[in-house]
């Protein structure tokens, strides 16, 4: 994935050299300034100096595997952004390290495809590509509001309702002292203007409880709505799959769940063969009906213990939990078979859509360290069937990783 870098000769070395210096400097200017030593560098992806080539040690432990590879992240952030010719800036630092790590599989193909086309990864298109996938995405801040407001939400109504039976039980006991006030009939003119206050302060707490009743009825139907809302920010409308963003909440879950049960867990990638040809061809709502009959297609093998999203565009991932490497294979192979000898027709004009196919990488999660680097791992794998002649299934090869 690296490109050549600019300059000839001893000039063009001595820059690289400048930028790694320049790189260097900044990643130590951040640690410097951060209130825990090396907070910055380990959320790069590395704790320690090591390894140039990322690799385990011979003999290595579970832990120095996991360390070399932190390393390894870091390194290849500095090879694409001096590669590439980009800055060295907050931004480009998360888009390098979201392809180094694998938490940005999509963006780490586009790169490789962009690459592969003849084209340069410049700063304009960097800019063009995540931006389009931000629009994809709630905010940070959204979530966080949501969480916000129904935690308002919830205490208000609680509130409300302990109020509201405070003034209910208060109205009832000051009923029953105006009307035992009222009975005396020797009371003169002080009892009964006593009479009339109480009765307007119990007029007044009957229209209190009344409109607090009304504000915990208004309270229970937004934290409805915003239920709701969370709800459809998990859901892609197009197909109805789970999106991205509830994909990676389930991957955490059963991943921690799987390894607790030491039940095997697998990963896959989906892609769907020369998905542009056929928006091109037969335009996007065509297009739409294919993304929807793929992700039927890929729902009817899923079950409790197999998830499948739609992670973007033309793109599908699935979680196998309970089934070995060869076993996810198999089910993907089965699948991607039958749709290859289907001939499909678009019937708004009964032209042939012609043979549609796709084409998937797998990966076993517990044969890398975590499940970003199994994602990764999962992604590169369909790279190579797509690069590889597509419709078919590859296997991310075994790293060496222990479980």
């Amino acid at each position: 994935m690296r490109a050549s870098r600019g300059g000839s000769g001893e000039q063009g070395k001595a820059g690289a050299n400048a930028k790694r210096a320049g790189l260097g400097a900044y990643l130590t200017d951040i640690d410097a300034s951060s209130r825990s030593p090396r907070k910055w560098l380990g959320w790069l992806g590395s704790r320690h100096s090591g390894d140039e080539t990322g690799g385990p040690r011979p003999g290595a432990n579970t832990e120095d595997r996991h360390l070399s590879a932190r390393h390894h992240v870091l390194n290849e952030i500095a090879a694409f952004l001096l590669d590439h010719g980009l800055e060295i800036s907050p931004d480009n630092l998360a888009v390098a390290h979201g392809i180094a790590s694998g938490s940005n599989p999509g963006l780490a193909r586009k790169v490789m495809q962009r690459r592969a086309d003849g084209g340069t990864v410049t700063q304009a298109w960097l800019h063009e590509v995540t931006a389009a996938a931000k629009s994809d995405e709630a905010p940070g801040e959204i979530k966080q509001l949501m969480v916000r407001l129904e935690q308002t939400l919830d205490t208000f109504s609680k509130n409300t309702t302990a109020a509201r039976h405070a003034t209910s039980n208060y109205g009832h006991e000051l009923e029953q002292q105006v009307a035992d006030l009222a009975s005396v009939q020797q009371t003169g003119q002080i009892i009964s203007t006593l009479a009339d206050l109480a009765k307007a302060m119990l007029d007044k707490t009957r229209s209190l409880e009344a409109e607090m009743r009304t504000s915990e009825s208004e309270a229970k139907g937004l934290c409805r709505s915003l239920e709701k809302a969370q709800r459809d920010a998990e859901v892609d409308h197009l197909t109805g799959l789970p999106n991205r963003r509830a994909f990676e909440a389930v991957l955490e879950r059963e991943h921690k769940a799987a390894r607790a049960a030491l039940d095997p867990l697998v990963l896959a990638f989906c892609d769907i063969d020369h998905f542009k040809r056929i928006n091109d061809t037969h335009g996007h709502e065509a297009g739409d009906r294919v993304l929807r009959l793929i992700a039927d297609l890929l729902s009817g093998i899923s079950d409790d213990k197999c998830h499948v999203s739609r992670h973007g565009g033309e793109e599908f991932v699935m979680l196998f939990r309970g089934c070995t490497l060869s076993e996810a294979k198999e089910r993907l192979d089965r699948l991607r078979e039958g749709l290859a000898e289907r001939r499909l027709v678009n019937r708004h004009n009964d032209e042939p859509f012609g043979q549609i196919t796709f084409s998937a990488g797998v990966a076993d999660v517990f044969d890398h360290p975590d499940p970003r680097a199994a994602l990764k791992a999962a992604d590169e794998a369909l790279y190579a069937a797509k690069t590889g002649g597509r419709n078919q299934i590859r296997v991310a090869p075994k790293p060496g990783t222990v479980r």
